[in-house]
């Protein structure tokens, strides 16, 4: 943040986050860097409506991640009629406390964002990261200005959701935020030399076996060098 923004990356890998410090980030994974990291509680993929065995999994891996240094937790839960959970955000809040909290892309996913984004306020939520409830942040940032405008400074309305180097300006300039979401990744080639190409692990949707997607350390600096240039 001492240049004005931050720039949070998504990794899933020790290598995407070494690669994402070493082009200036500031929230990555914590046990293989020394910037701040903010940990996702998601027990499954899916929807964001969960049952009592996985809200005691989501308590159990907050107590875990706060045990193991995380300087901030991410999370999201609605109802079955796409409303924010309060009841079961007020409880993960509570065990999240006192590190802050970002409410993750479920947010994409309400009833009506409006009325969404007050709930969140309510709650005590520093941040909510949001694509404009569209398919990416260029997408919904008629949305997102909507958003950062009724929010006045009483949390911080975070774009993410198809960020790239060719649209973080547009972004930036037509949503008037100050911190962004994004993954900055690319392909490297797996380093297997023996290759089955009859057997996929996963869906055939899935990404290919012998492709790694990593965090790209030139991407990361671009980003950086463009939310510094308008920020």
């Amino acid at each position: 943040m001492d240049d004005g923004f931050l720039m949070e990356v998504c990794v899933d890998s020790v290598e995407s986050a070494v690669n994402a410090e070493r082009g200036g980030l500031l929230q990555v994974v914590k046990q293989c860097v020394r910037i701040p990291v903010f940990v996702m509680i998601r027990p499954r993929g899916g929807d964001f409506l969960y049952s009592d065995r996985e809200v005691e999994v989501m308590k159990a891996d907050i107590r875990l991640a706060k045990l193991h240094g995380a300087d901030g937790l991410v999370f999201g839960a609605l109802t079955e009629d796409g409303r924010i959970d309060t009841e079961l955000c007020t409880a993960l809040l509570a065990v999240c406390r006192p590190l802050p909290v970002t409410f993750h892309r479920a947010f994409d996913m309400v009833h009506d964002p409006l009325v969404a984004l007050e709930t969140l306020i309510s709650l005590g939520f520093e941040r909510v990261l949001t694509s404009g409830c569209d398919s990416s942040a260029l997408e919904g940032l008629s949305l997102i200005k909507r958003l950062a405008e009724q929010a006045k400074g009483r949390i911080v309305v975070v774009p993410g959701g198809g960020i790239t180097e060719r649209n973080l300006q547009r972004i930036l300039e037509g949503s008037t935020a100050s911190e962004f979401h994004c993954s900055a990744r690319s392909a490297r080639d797996s380093g297997m030399k023996f290759r089955n190409p009859n057997v996929a692990m996963g869906a055939s949707f899935s990404a290919p076996e012998y492709s790694i997607k990593v965090a790209d350390v030139a991407k990361v600096r671009t980003l950086n060098a463009i939310a510094k240039n308008i920020l």
